[in-house]
Order: C-alpha cells, then sequence, then structure tokens
C-alpha cells in the first residue's frame, strides 16, 4: 500500500505580527510524486516549504513525515529524510570547494572518511557535477550553484527534496537543464520532489500533482489537467495558463474551434490540431 511520505493539515499559521500566513493546508504527498505547488510572488510558498521541513512549527494541525508529527522528531531524523534547497543558493553555500560543501552534511551526520567521499561523488554524479569536486564556490554559475545545494542534500540521504522556485535566476536552457535533472531524480532514482514555483509553463511537463496557493491557502488541486482550467479562474490566484492552453482556448471559445480539450504543451496542441485538420479533410 502506497503511504503518504508527507501528510499536510495546518489549519492555520500566523507571523509574528498576527498575520495569517497559512490557513486550510491539507494534501499528501505520495512517494515518489514530483509534486508541485504553483502560487504567485507572497503567495505562501516558502513559508509552506518551511513548515513541510520542520523550519516552522508554531501552525495549529499537523505536518506528517512517513506517519510521525514532525514536530516531534529531532532535526536530525527530519535531516535524514527531508531537505530543503533555497530559492537563492548563496544562502546555502557556505564552503570554498564544493567537495567541502557537499561533505558537509555526511560528516555532521558521523560518517567516516571513506563513506563521505562515496557520497560526494554519487551526488554530484547524479547532478552531472562530478567533474567540479575540487573548484571554487565563488567560480561557479548560478545555476551549477544550485546543483551543489542540491547534492549536498542528496549526500546526506535525503528521499524527499523541498525546493523553492529551483529554476528562478536561470535562462530558458538552464530552466530546462534544471527541470530535467529533477525528473531524472525524480523517475530514475526515486526522489519525492516538492516543487514551489509560480512558472506555469513548467508545470505540465514535469509534475503528476498540482496544488495552487493563493494568499496561504491551497485553493485547487489534482493532476496538471485538472487545475489549470480557464484564464478567468486563473487570473483570480494571480496566475494564467500556460502561453500554449491560452492559445486553444482562446481559439475554442472565442473564434468557435472545436476542440474537445485544452492541451498543457506544445506537443499535445500539435496533435489536437492535427486531429482537426484531418477531420476536416
Amino acid at each position: 500500500m502506497n503511504t503518504p511520505r508527507l501528510s499536510l493539515d495546518i489549519e492555520t499559521f500566523r507571523y509574528p505580527d498576527g498575520t495569517v500566513a497559512l490557513s486550510g493546508i491539507r494534501f499528501d504527498v505520495m512517494r515518489g510524486e514530483f509534486t508541485g505547488i504553483l502560487g504567485s510572488n507572497g503567495s505562501g510558498k516558502t513559508t509552506l516549504l518551511k513548515a513541510m521541513d520542520g523550519l516552522i512549527k508554531d501552525y495549529c494541525g499537523k505536518v506528517l513525515l512517513d506517519g510521525e508529527d514532525i514536530r516531534r522528531l529531532s532535526p536530525r531524523d527530519i535531516y535524514r529524510k527531508v531537505g530543503l534547497v533555497f530559492q537563492n543558493p548563496d544562502d546555502q553555500l557556505f564552503a570554498h570547494t564544493v567537495f567541502e560543501d557537499v561533505a558537509f552534511g555526511p560528516r555532521n551526520m558521523g560518517f567516516a572518511d571513506a563513506e563521505v567521499a562515496d557520497r560526494v561523488q554519487s551526488a554530484l554524479c547524479n547532478v552531472d557535477m562530478e567533474e567540479y569536486a575540487g573548484k571554487a564556490i565563488h567560480h561557479l554559475s548560478f545555476g551549477q550553484k544550485k546543483r551543489i545545494c542540491i547534492a549536498g542534500l542528496l549526500a546526506m540521504g535525503h528521499e524527499i527534496l523541498l525546493l523553492d522556485e529551483p529554476t528562478a535566476g536561470l535562462d530558458p536552457m538552464g530552466e530546462y537543464r534544471m527541470m530535467e535533472l529533477l525528473t531524472r531524480l525524480n523517475r530514475e532514482n526515486g526522489v519525492t520532489i516538492i516543487m514551489a514555483t509560480h512558472s506555469v509553463d513548467l508545470v505540465p511537463l514535469f509534475l503528476h500533482r498540482l496544488h495552487i496557493l493563493s494568499k496561504g491557502s491551497i485553493v485547487r488541486g489534482g493532476t496538471p489537467e485538472e487545475v489549470l482550467t480557464a484564464p478567468a479562474e486563473m487570473a483570480d490566484v494571480k496566475l494564467r495558463l500556460p502561453h500554449i492552453a491560452e492559445l486553444i482556448y482562446r481559439l475554442k471559445h472565442e473564434d468557435e474551434l472545436p476542440f474537445d480539450r485544452i492541451p498543457l504543451t506544445i506537443g499535445e496542441a500539435r496533435r489536437e490540431i492535427l486531429e482537426k485538420m484531418n477531420t476536416v479533410t
């Protein structure tokens, strides 16, 4: 039976000034899922990730990690399973070289030097950075620094990665390479991934499940096809449809072309258009 790795039921969380930051957060993340938290800036994505990582605890409700209340677990128990990658990698990296940074976690977990070296090598290989072990951190590109942050968590044996805007600050090719890396970790290595993002065009290409966060509350959840529905509904939460879905939606509703569904990717749209063309001919 597939049981949730993370199960959230947060009734409310308030900032010290009394502002409600999270409310009505209820969803599960199953083993091996690639889950997205989609929301505009200021919607509460980072706060929610911190609750899932055990960094925020003074909320009403529960966050369960493998069935146990995360607030009752020691930091060591949490960090053996879950790790958070911040939006800005410079907030996370601190050692002089790549090897030393990735090795920091395993060393603090008490592994012998040989085991630490093996874990670092394996983690760097998993993020396509094995040739950079001796390189100084400050000589890395922004995207490479993000990969090293992920490697540091993998070296500690994390089975669940929480990522805050992992494609922020990357050029289009860098975005695709980052998502390709995360997809490989998810599908080939079995890493459960929860990604907070506002990039709607990336969502339908990679994610199994999607939850829309607006003003600290989950307003919709399901597969990307179930969640990304209409421009007006997305605008209500300060988001938009993926560009290709927006085009087909307008062709269907404004130009009355007979599309049966609203595709979310270029590949899906191409098949729908070719099917309609073949029907006409």
